[in-house]
């Protein structure tokens, strides 16, 4: 919100109250830059990582079924092996035809049984196979994955700590600057940084040009004199005057080494 002294302040004391507020912005986007793709690249590694782990977890999980199942057919194999000798001796024992087709299904039901365990047993044992290397192939990119995390964490954090205290003080200080800034410039300021790739919304005039496009004579003398917000036609940027400029950066840097 303005304060009392914006409202009386002139048109040469907001722009170098918006000059002031950009060059705290630029050195912020720089820290920032410093940094560059290193926090996205981590959560990418980090969303890789919990993902494999997960898989990992499955497949250690279905190994053990498969291992319980392939035990439990050995073990129904076993008992319907013991199950048909019985049937069979019994067979030898019948006194008529209906007690001996009885035994015959009961022995065919068994001989199926075992059938369908020794399916069971090659289900299990294709897929422990893979299983095995699969797990083999997931720790081994997870232990890949662990090593350039903890690179890349290292790095960021280094970053981080030569920076950190001065991001901060930075935004201390931007925190006074934007309160010397007029509420309606402030408002274009900030839209013009949010619009603006380099997020510069304030530039000096530079040999008749300001950021790369030409500039009017006309135009280049309201910049001159300070008592007008001049933006460029073409990015809407606001120019200032190189001196106004450069004499607001060396005294911001004089006072608080940015």
């Amino acid at each position: 919100m303005p304060t009392a002294d914006t409202k009386t302040s002139t048109v040469e004391d907001q722009l170098r109250a918006l000059v002031r507020l950009q060059h705290i912005d630029n050195r912020i986007d720089q820290i920032q830059k410093l940094r560059g793709d290193l926090p996205d690249e981590i959560q990418d590694l980090e969303d890789e990582k919990a993902g494999l782990e997960t898989r990992l977890e499955k497949f250690e999980q279905e190994l053990k079924d498969k291992k319980v199942a392939k035990r439990q057919a050995e073990l129904d194999i076993k008992e319907a092996e013991q199950l048909i000798e019985k049937y069979e001796q019994q067979q030898l024992q019948v006194r008529n035809n209906r007690e001996y087709d009885a035994l015959t299904k009961e022995i065919e039901a068994q001989k199926e049984r075992i059938e369908n365990a020794e399916e069971a047993i090659e289900e299990s044992e294709n897929t422990l196979e893979n299983n095995e290397s699969a797990i083999s192939e997931t720790e081994s990119r997870l232990e890949d994955l662990r090593g350039v995390l903890d690179e890349k964490r290292d790095k960021l954090n280094d970053v981080l700590q030569e920076t950190e205290d001065e991001e901060s003080a930075l935004n201390s200080i931007r925190d006074e600057a934007e309160e010397k800034v007029d509420e309606r410039y402030l408002n274009a300021y900030t839209k013009l940084r949010n619009r603006l790739r380099d997020g510069r919304a304030v530039v000096p005039l530079k040999r008749g040009a300001a950021a790369g496009f030409a500039v009017p004579p006309q135009r280049q003398v309201e910049i001159r004199q300070r008592k007008h917000i001049v933006a460029c036609e073409h990015t809407g940027r606001i120019i200032v005057d190189q001196e106004l400029y450069n004499e607001t950066v060396d005294d911001m840097k004089a006072r608080l080494d940015l």
